[in-house]
């Protein structure tokens, strides 16, 4: 199947053939930019999703859209059986050194030949990741991962060791990608006597950052056992209000650039 044909097929069909595949790649349509002690080190429309099996996705970048003049050729090489020998750089902004934060394969092999040309950083390295102007989180936003939060009138109930630590008739149930359903209750159905604050915090690329709860029971502390996003990602009421268009009956342009008609079942 060439990648034009994969364009083509269902977002639910793409997701099964890429995530059956060793090793794949899919244009990213965002503008997507890393920042390094306030200097944005890249910052590119152009770039790939690389989907390997049993990784995250991460983003690969034109080398024209990457800030050269701030990296340095490591001595560091490593080979991977399905995409080839990386080659690496270190960066340098001001007095701050980032060794071997990026890589490239400028010879890839055959089955992947989209990387030529293409650079890729370690994303805990970075300081600010950014996909158009939201922050983003952990790790790239995966296009075939969904999240869906809704109402319920389900009995949900919560105990810990035997003892009810929540209950409730109107909990919001989160289902997202590949994990198992989440119930998220009202505070007002939480006995909140028996949860502790926790120092512990996370961030979701998908839902924002995470505060924690420890259950007490009396002596017994049951450490980080509950969470609440305070500020989630408001992805939804983002668009309120707002008029959008069938990219591929409409001519656009972005930054003067005009933009090719997609291809999809509304063509």
């Amino acid at each position: 199947m060439t990648q034009l044909e994969n364009l083509r097929l269902s977002a639910a069909d793409r997701s099964a053939v890429w995530r059956r595949a060793d090793v794949g790649v899919l244009p990213c349509p965002r503008r997507i930019r890393a920042v390094v002690e306030g200097e944005t080190v890249v910052d590119s429309t152009r770039a790939l999703y690389m989907f390997e099996r049993d990784h995250l996705p991460v983003y690969y970048f034109p080398v024209d859209d990457v800030r050269t003049e701030l990296f340095e050729p490591s001595d560091r090489h490593t080979t991977c059986p399905r995409k080839g020998e990386a080659a690496y750089w270190t960066l340098r902004v001001g007095e701050r050194v980032v060794e071997d934060v990026m890589w490239g394969y400028d010879e890839p092999l055959d089955s992947i030949p989209e990387i030529a040309g293409h650079r890729a950083f370690y994303w805990g390295r970075m300081d600010h990741w950014y996909e158009e102007d939201d922050e983003v989180y952990v790790h790239p936003r995966d296009p075939f991962n969904r999240v869906d939060v809704l109402s319920s009138s389900r009995h949900v109930r919560i105990e810990v060791e035997g003892t009810t630590v929540a209950e409730s008739t109107r909990p919001w149930l989160l289902f997202e990608t590949g994990l198992p359903t989440r119930y998220y209750l009202p505070k007002a159905d939480v006995h909140l006597e028996l949860l502790r604050p926790s120092d512990k915090l996370t961030a979701c690329p998908y839902k924002g950052r995470a505060s924690y709860y420890s259950v007490v029971l009396g002596d017994r502390v049951v450490p980080d056992l509950a969470w609440t996003y305070t500020f989630p990602i408001p992805e939804q009421p983002k668009i309120a209000g707002l008029i959008a268009f069938f990219d591929e009956r409409v001519d656009v342009w972005v930054d003067g650039v005009h933009q090719e008609r997609p291809v999809s079942a509304w063509s």
